[in-house]
């Protein structure tokens, strides 16, 4: 095993590096301010299977602030969380249909008009996993914590493109099928025309032959 780790060490180095350069840009945490009895909601567009977890709290809050929190699928066919006059919570399910999922924060109202200031983060996919705790409960080391991270990223770039590519398939589908419809539309327009302009000139042919002038 010493062995295989020396000789591909460049291999591997490659390996961190691109790791680190690819969770570098995971998702934080974002704070925003809330005013009670207002609702803000965030959109989160997740593919079939794929995990999610999010964390949200209010920043330093007093006894009777407290908020609602809602996670919908699109349209709002399906709740996956909710939670009522709480001070933080979270929230992790996953994703048994593609769509957008919103999640909705209210400030309840109170007799305190003070503004809520919020602390709100949403990750998807591989950056949803806590690969800390994973790493203590395989007791791996860091390098092979590396590479099932990045073997975690790959297949969820592969799903991804996966994804991606049905739903440019789809478009295409739409965009055939609306070029067919605009296609037949402007033939119909034509021979309707055409018709007409056919009907008109009988008309003052027979107008003319009535009439004597022709």
């Amino acid at each position: 095993m010493k062995m295989f780790e020396l000789k591909h060490q460049p291999y591997f180095l490659f390996l961190l590096f691109l790791a680190v350069g690819l969770f570098s840009c995971s998702v934080q945490s974002m704070r925003f301010d809330l005013q009670p009895g207002v609702a803000r909601c965030f959109a989160e567009n997740m593919k079939n299977y794929l995990m999610t977890f999010g964390n949200y709290s209010i920043v330093n809050p007093k006894e009777n602030q407290t908020l609602t929190v809602r996670v919908t699928s699109q349209g709002g066919t399906a709740s996956h969380h909710l939670a009522e006059h709480v001070q933080s919570g979270q929230f992790s399910f996953v994703a048994h249909e593609s769509g957008d999922f919103l999640a909705c924060i209210w400030g309840d109202e109170t007799h305190d008009p003070q503004v809520l200031s919020i602390d709100f983060e949403w990750k998807t996919g591989v950056n949803a996993k806590d690969w800390p705790k994973i790493a203590k409960k395989s007791n791996i080391d860091r390098m092979a914590l590396e590479v099932q991270i990045l073997h975690e990223t790959a297949l969820s770039i592969k799903d991804e493109m996966s994804y991606l590519l049905q739903r440019n398939t789809e478009m295409l589908e739409v965009n055939w099928r609306t070029d067919s419809g605009m296609l037949l539309f402007i033939f119909v327009s034509f021979f309707v025309t055409f018709i007409v302009a056919g009907l008109q000139l009988w008309n003052l042919k027979s107008f003319f032959k009535k009439n004597k002038i022709l």
